[in-house]
């Protein structure tokens, strides 16, 4: 999707990358490094908390 500006991939210890991405709406977007085209679409709010509980290590195990 040509509208998806996306970010930095973030990679975790292991060998899983993702990238996130937001749309001029504000949708924010999540999908693996180098499979952009295959994402999950929900609110910006929604992916940022998300991948802050993922950072804080409340949700590692999906990393």
């Amino acid at each position: 999707m040509d509208d998806i500006t996306w970010e930095d991939p973030f990679c975790g210890e292991g060998a899983s990358c993702f990238r996130l991405g937001t749309d001029q709406d504000g949708n924010g977007y999540i999908a693996i490094a180098g499979a952009e085209d295959t994402y999950l679409t929900d609110t910006r709010d929604a992916l940022r908390t998300l991948i802050r509980d993922i950072k804080d290590g409340k949700a590692d195990h999906l990393l």
